[in-house]
């Protein structure tokens, strides 16, 4: 049995005037003494007012913001389960996700508040705690939001309750509990343990340079484990300062990287994120060669853009991880970068990864396979989900334990590894398989480009062929031939697409990842009922 720690009392102790935290939308700063009194205040009113004890789940329905990261600590002061909540699910599917885990509050922004009164009443959490998240004046004590809400600010000044973390919490103890998409049928709590975060802290910090004087700019939705995990909880582990975005705006964030009195050393985002940034007008002319580290996940980023940054002499790490994997898994190291740009590189130093056939043997280089990750930053498995479990790993010979990621990949001569793509976005094409990924890279070096996306349609003679679905760039032109005509150069026959069609923006979700399942539903004429 191995104890867990609590990083924020830690850092609190020994370097209490070091700043934790700073929340842009309001530019409140905390210490880690004051975050560690505020965690331990809130912590005591959930115990006091809500009853929380260990093991519970407690609900979280807000924007990025420090307090967001205060009730993360409280939770693990009180040996309770974090659920963050994504704010852009729609009210059914929230009310699956709070009775699954059966919730026993919810902690809410107040931009979320008309959205409250149906969450309570058609689920299990019925203590609820509003987020103001503008500077506003505190009610006077003892006094109650209108909706019968105690407010957050009010509960923390209330209690003098302090509660510190049990010593009993091991590493198995699940801090998190995070919903998957649900892209193929209802979603699945992931079980996220004290361990798996603490492995993925350690995992991310040699690749990155993460250190305790880095600064880290937070852009990504907390609600996710890229917002949680990267980078950060590590920055937490480590007694450095994150700045916390209420939300992603690319002209904020070159406001932001570029700021001396911020000093930020440290960037992480989605493929989309870097495209957005990169086609803000003051990009080329930014001068962004002071930040230390730039790391990508969540989807494979165009070789263009990689490319456009380097020429900025900016270095963009490619990596890849699941909420399974708490999340890291890969980070390309620096040098092999832009020598293999389509490569996440090598597993992280306490992780193992094999790219495997059918019957579970090892691919040859070239070779495309399922990607299978092991190591302790692995999910002990998901709630009340013992179908989900049976399928997702497979223990060897060895007793090895390997989870299914579900990505298709290939492995070269040096061990470096290439996610292929999604095995469910894959379509086969006269009989040859087609990954809409490798298509996508194509497609992004016609310069008038500035999104894309690649589906497979239904075709009668080949059974399916692939469509390009494009953003063009403002005051661009781009024909679906030239689309065409330049596939036809750069790909095989079968994987040239078929059509192309034009869309002002592609649909994404929190993490960045093209919605493919709406382009299917949008582009591919459904029979009639």
């Amino acid at each position: 049995m191995i104890l867990a720690s609590d990083w924020i009392a830690f850092h609190a102790d020994r370097t209490p005037e070091k700043l934790a935290q700073i929340d842009q939308q309001t530019g409140r700063r905390f210490t880690y003494g004051e975050m560690n009194d505020r965690v331990a205040r809130l912590a005591g009113f959930l115990r006091e007012q809500w009853d929380v004890q260990q093991g519970d789940r407690v609900a979280i329905l807000a924007k990025n913001c420090t307090d967001y990261f205060e009730f993360e600590f409280a939770c693990i002061k009180l040996g309770a389960m974090m659920l963050p909540l994504n704010w852009r699910l729609a009210e059914p599917e929230l009310l699956f996700i709070l009775n699954d885990a059966e919730a026993k509050g919810i902690v809410y922004d107040a931009e979320f508040s008309d959205r409250i009164t149906a969450l309570v009443s058609g689920s299990t959490a019925k203590r609820t705690l509003c987020i103001t998240p503008l500077p506003s004046p505190l009610p006077a004590s003892g006094e109650r939001e209108q909706d019968g809400t105690d407010s957050y600010e009010e509960a923390i000044a209330g209690t003098t309750t302090r509660v510190v973390m049990n010593p009993q919490t091991t590493h198995d103890t699940p801090l998190t509990i995070m919903y998957t998409a649900g892209t193929t049928g209802r979603p699945k709590g992931v079980l996220i343990t004290h361990g798996m975060t603490l492995w993925n802290a350690i995992n991310i910090t040699t690749p990155t340079g993460l250190n305790h004087d880095s600064v880290f700019y937070c852009v990504l939705p907390t609600f996710h484990t890229g917002g949680l995990n990267l980078y950060c909880n590590p920055i937490f582990h480590l007694g450095g300062t994150n700045i916390i975005a209420r939300q992603y705006d690319p002209a904020v964030t070159l406001q932001t990287l570029t700021d001396p009195t911020l000093d930020v050393t440290h960037f992480f985002g989605v493929p989309a994120i870097y495209l957005f940034l990169a086609q803000h007008p003051d990009f080329d002319k930014t001068d962004l060669s002071h930040i230390h580290s730039w790391g990508c996940g969540g989807a494979p980023m165009p070789v263009a853009l990689l490319q456009q940054y380097a020429a900025k002499n900016i270095i963009v790490q490619l990596g890849f991880g699941m909420t399974e994997t708490s999340p890291t898994v890969f980070l390309i190291d620096k040098h092999r970068s832009l020598k293999k740009p389509s490569s996440v590189g090598k597993p992280l130093l306490h992780t193992r990864v094999r790219v495997v056939r059918e019957d579970f043997s090892d691919v040859n280089p070239g070779e495309i396979g399922e990607v299978l990750i092991s190591g302790p930053n692995i999910t002990p498995g998901y709630w009340k989900r013992p179908d989900a479990n049976e399928s997702s790993f497979t223990t060897d010979e060895h007793g090895n334990r390997w989870l299914h990621s579900g990505d298709a990949g290939t492995v070269d001569d040096e061990g470096c590894i290439y996610i292929v793509d999604r095995y469910k976005d894959m379509y086969i094409s006269g009989g040859e398989n087609v990954y809409p990924a490798e298509i996508e890279q194509v497609i992004f070096q016609i310069a008038e480009v500035a999104d894309a996306a690649v589906i497979g349609v239904p075709d009668e003679r080949w059974g399916e062929s692939g469509m390009a679905i494009v953003v063009v760039k403002a005051d661009c032109e781009l024909t679906q031939e030239r689309i065409i005509d330049y596939c036809k150069a750069h790909l095989a026959k079968f994987k040239v697409p078929k059509a192309v069609m034009f869309i002002d923006v592609l649909p994404r979700n929190a993490a960045g990842k093209v919605l493919k399942r709406e382009l299917r539903t949008q582009f591919i004429p459904q029979p009639n009922k």
